[in-house]
């Protein structure tokens, strides 16, 4: 039987994709962006967690059928003002044969999103792709050795599942971490809004600005944060780029 670890669930979110939604936070993640918000997503498995001075386990093991039953408890609610469930990390992705049983068992019952860096294999991709009704997809850097630099992978893979998800005609939105220093500079800016020019499933650009309290978590997990950028210069905020190509932006 697939089973797939998970480190939070969150009840009533919501900016996590339309209406009221439950978050689902699935536990390991491929890339290592140096301004990750969730450091305990990043390790795949349980691993031990200490805040202030309480130890506790961070990740628990599901059947696909147990967590659909606890999501479901929900279901009137979501229903109700056209919410659902949103799927992410960590990378929802790398635990891919755990989450499309999932999405099979809550197919046509809820609305079900993701939340994804796009780094997968094609073939995954386009799985787990067939089974959701909206999509909410990270694009950091156009780049690929800046992507290299501050996520430690290539982003080819991501690039191509970018041009899958124009093509599938689901409904997606594109997230940016603006990151001072890393990715909020205009060519990058630029670049990211001519490859979305045009895309007829999507819904909008969301900004997501770079918040100085990315660092607190990562003493819980035993590490030291060490961005590699200035956390005292806010990002540049530019939706210049978007806007002139009739593309709807959102600052989160």
């Amino acid at each position: 039987m697939t089973s797939g670890t998970v480190f939070s669930i969150e009840e009533f979110a919501v900016h996590d994709g339309p209406g009221i939604r439950t978050a689902v936070f699935l536990k390991g993640c491929p890339l290592r962006c140096t301004w990750c918000h969730n450091p305990e997503g990043q390790k795949f498995g349980s691993e031990l967690m200490v805040k202030k001075g309480e130890q506790s386990i961070c990740g628990t093991e599901y059947t696909p059928e147990d967590l659909v039953a606890k999501l479901l408890r929900n279901e009137a609610i979501f229903k109700m003002n056209s919410g659902g469930v949103t799927f992410t990390g960590g990378e929802p992705l790398a635990q891919a044969g755990f989450l499309v049983r999932v999405l099979e068992l809550l197919e046509g019952r809820i609305h079900t999103a993701i939340e994804t860096s796009g780094f997968a294999p094609e073939e995954t991709f386009r799985e787990v792709l067939g089974h959701l009704d909206l999509v909410m997809m990270d694009v950091k850097l156009v780049d690929q050795e800046r992507h290299r630099q501050w996520t430690g992978v290539s982003n080819a893979l991501i690039l191509r599942n970018l041009e899958t998800l124009i093509g599938s005609g689901k409904h997606f939105i594109i997230r940016i971490p603006l990151i001072p220093g890393v990715n909020d500079d205009k060519a990058n800016l630029e670049a990211t809004a001519a490859l979305l020019e045009g895309a007829q499933g999507l819904q909008r650009v969301e900004f997501l600005p770079y918040h100085k309290t990315a660092g607190a978590k990562y003493p819980m997990v035993g590490r030291e944060y060490a961005p590699g950028f200035d956390t005292e210069v806010p990002p540049r905020l530019d939706v210049e780029q978007f806007e002139k190509r009739n593309i709807k932006t959102m600052i989160l």
